[in-house]
C-alpha cells in the first residue's frame, strides 16, 4: 500500500498535469472556438483505460474518453511505439462526435505503455456537407464530415505525411486546423513529458500502485456520498423540441434506482432513435450519465474511473441515447446529452434535493460561412455569445449567461473585441435578457440580448445547431421555468424572420442583423421563499423588471 501522503501528492501532480496541458493548448491552438471559446479538454488514461485526471474543461468531453482510449489501444494491440501519436473522431469507434477530434500519445514505462496522455477539441470544421462541423441536414452521419477510425499519425516519431494530407484536404480551412492539430498534439506532449518526469521522481512502481489507491479512493468517496440519498426507485423525463426532420417532442426517460451506495440508471424507455442529428452515440451518452453524477456527488471529489464505479447504466440500441449506425449524432454532446443528464437529476432530486440543480439553457448556435471584406479570406465563425442562463440551486442563483448545462461554465464567452477585430462582426448591443430567468427562492440565471450586424460585402450562408425554442429550461421543486430562447434575422427589404435551431443554408447578406433572445435558466424552489433584498437588488441591476 502507497503512503497515503504520497498518494495526495500523486493526485494533485496528476491534476496539476492535464491543467498545464490546458494552458499549453489554449495558448498555441489557432482558432477563435479553442483559444477564445475554449472548447477543448485534456485527460490522463492508464494502460487499461481507465481515466486517472481530467482538467476541469469540458464535462461531456471527458466522460467519453475511456472508450476512446479503448478503441485506439485495442486497434493497435502490438504495433504501439513510443514516439507515436493517434488521432480518433468517430463516434461508433469511441469517441462523442465528429467535431471532437481527440489525439492520443503513448507514455512508456520501460517497454510498456503505462498511460495514455490526450487532448479532445472541437474542430471549427470537419468536412462534410455544410460548414462549421454541424449538418442539422443529415439524415446519416457520412453527411456530417471526415470520419476518422483509430488512426497512427506520427510512427516513432515519424509523420505520415501523406495521412496528413489526405485528413486536411478534408478540411475547408487547412491552415487553421493544421495550426490546432498541432496545438493539440503539443499538449498532449506535455503530459507525456510531465508523466515521464513524475515516474522518475517517484519511481514507476509507486505511480503505477498509487494509480489504483486513487481511483479507490475517489470511489470510496463517491459512495459515501450516495449512501446520504434516499433510497428508493425515481423517474425524471426531459423533453427536445425537434430534430429538424420531422420528429418533435422527443423524450429522455431516466428511471434511477438508488439502493445504498449504488444507482442503476435505466434509459431504455427513452425515444427511438430519430432521423436528425441529435442521437446519441453510446459513449456520449455515457458521458452525459457520469457528468449527471459527478454534478450531484460533493465536488471535491476526484472526476476519475474510480468516482464512476457505484453507477450501473442500461440502455437499449435503437433509441436516441444509443442508436444503429449509420445515424448522425453531430448535436448529440449537446442534445441529447444535456437532457439524458437533466432526466437523471430530475430523477434524483427527491433523493437528494440539496444537490439538485434546475435546468441550463440549451444550446442554439450560429455559425456563418463568408469572405471577410477586410482581408479577402474566407472565414467561417462560430457564435459563443449570447450565452443562456444557468439553473438555480438550493444554494443560490443560477450563473447569469453561464451557457448550456452539457458544458457547465467550461466554454467560456467569446471576446466580443476579439471576434470584432478577427471577423466582419459589430456587436450592436450585449446586455443581460431581463426576466429571462425562471423564479424561484432562487431564481435561475438570466440570459442575453444581443444584436449582431454582419458586415460582408458578397453573401455569406449561415446554419444553425440547437434546441429550446419550444421547451424552456425547467424550475425545479417549486422553481417556475426560464423563458426559452428566440432568435430572429432583420434583413433589409425582406420581412424579420424567425431562426429556427436547425437550419442549413440561410442566405446572410450585407448590413444583416441577428436578434438573438438566449434562454434564462429554471428556478430553485418556490418563489414566495425569495428574500425581499434579493428581489431588490435584482430589480435595480435590471435582472427582472418589477
Amino acid at each position: 500500500m502507497t503512503d497515503p501522503i504520497t498518494v495526495s501528492v500523486l493526485t494533485h501532480r496528476l491534476e496539476a498535469i492535464v491543467q498545464e496541458m490546458g494552458e499549453a493548448m489554449l495558448r498555441t491552438a489557432y482558432s477563435q472556438i479553442l483559444n477564445s471559446s475554449r472548447d477543448f479538454s485534456t485527460a490522463l488514461c492508464d494502460a487499461q483505460a481507465r481515466l486517472v485526471a481530467q482538467a476541469e474543461h469540458v464535462p461531456i468531453h471527458v466522460g467519453a474518453i475511456p472508450w476512446a482510449v479503448e478503441s485506439v489501444r485495442d486497434a493497435f494491440k502490438g504495433r504501439i511505439r513510443p514516439g507515436d501519436v493517434y488521432l480518433l473522431n468517430d463516434p461508433y469507434h469511441g469517441n462523442n462526435h465528429l467535431p471532437d477530434l481527440t489525439a492520443f500519445v503513448p507514455v512508456f514505462v520501460g517497454d510498456e505503455v503505462a498511460f495514455w496522455s490526450v487532448n479532445r477539441a472541437h474542430q471549427s470544421d470537419i468536412g462534410g456537407s455544410t460548414h462549421g462541423a454541424y449538418n442539422p441536414g443529415a439524415t446519416e452521419i457520412w453527411q456530417e464530415g471526415l470520419r476518422i477510425t483509430p488512426l497512427k499519425l506520427y510512427e516513432a516519431g515519424e509523420l505520415r505525411d501523406d495521412v496528413l494530407r489526405m485528413i486536411t484536404t478534408n478540411v475547408r480551412h487547412p491552415h487553421d486546423f493544421m495550426g490546432d492539430l498541432r496545438a493539440m498534439i503539443g499538449s498532449a506532449r506535455v503530459g507525456e513529458r510531465r508523466l515521464l518526469a513524475l515516474t522518475r521522481d517517484y519511481g514507476a512502481a509507486t505511480v503505477l500502485a498509487a494509480v489504483d489507491e486513487i481511483l479507490d479512493g475517489a470511489e470510496l468517496q463517491a459512495r459515501r456520498c450516495v449512501k446520504t440519498w434516499r433510497d428508493g426507485v425515481y423517474r425524471g423525463e426531459t423533453i427536445l423540441d425537434d430534430d429538424g426532420h420531422g420528429f418533435t417532442d422527443i423524450w429522455i426517460r431516466a428511471t434511477v434506482t438508488k439502493k445504498g451506495s449504488a444507482l442503476t440508471v435505466d434509459l431504455s424507455d427513452s425515444h427511438p432513435q430519430v432521423t436528425g442529428f441529435i442521437n446519441s452515440s453510446f459513449p456520449n451518452t455515457m458521458s452525459a450519465v457520469h457528468m449527471a453524477f459527478a454534478y450531484l456527488i460533493d465536488p471535491r471529489t476526484p472526476k476519475n474511473s474510480g468516482t464512476f464505479r457505484p453507477v450501473r447504466v442500461i440502455a437499449k440500441q435503437g433509441t436516441i441515447v444509443w442508436p444503429y449506425p449509420p445515424a448522425p449524432v453531430t448535436l448529440a454532446t449537446n442534445h441529447c446529452a444535456q437532457e439524458i443528464a437533466e432526466a437523471i437529476i430530475r430523477a434524483l432530486a427527491p433523493a437528494c434535493p440539496e444537490r439538485a440543480i434546475a435546468g441550463w439553457g440549451r444550446r442554439f448556435r450560429i455559425a456563418i460561412k463568408g469572405v471577410n471584406p477586410r482581408t479577402r479570406k474566407p472565414f467561417i465563425w462560430h457564435m459563443f455569445h449570447a450565452r443562456p442562463g444557468g439553473g438555480a440551486t438550493a444554494v443560490g442563483d443560477g450563473w447569469e449567461t453561464a451557457g448550456e448545462g452539457q458544458a457547465a461554465g467550461g466554454i467560456k464567452f467569446g471576446s466580443v473585441e476579439v471576434a470584432e477585430t478577427r471577423f466582419p462582426l459589430t456587436f450592436e448591443h450585449h446586455e443581460f435578457r431581463t426576466d429571462s430567468a425562471g423564479d424561484g427562492m432562487y431564481r435561475g440565471g438570466v440570459g442575453a440580448v444581443l444584436r449582431l450586424r454582419v458586415d460582408i460585402e458578397e453573401p455569406a450562408v449561415a446554419n444553425t445547431a440547437g434546441d429550446g425554442i419550444r421547451h424552456a429550461p425547467y424550475g425545479l421543486l417549486g422553481g417556475k421555468d426560464g423563458l426559452p430562447h428566440r432568435y430572429r434575422l432583420r434583413s433589409r427589404g425582406r420581412p424579420m424572420r424567425v431562426v429556427k435551431t436547425k437550419e442549413v443554408g440561410i442566405l446572410v447578406r450585407k448590413g444583416d442583423v441577428f436578434l438573438v433572445e438566449s434562454s434564462g435558466g429554471g428556478g430553485y424552489g418556490p418563489p414566495a421563499k425569495r428574500a425581499k433584498a434579493a428581489r431588490e437588488i435584482d430589480r435595480i441591476n435590471g435582472l427582472v423588471s418589477r
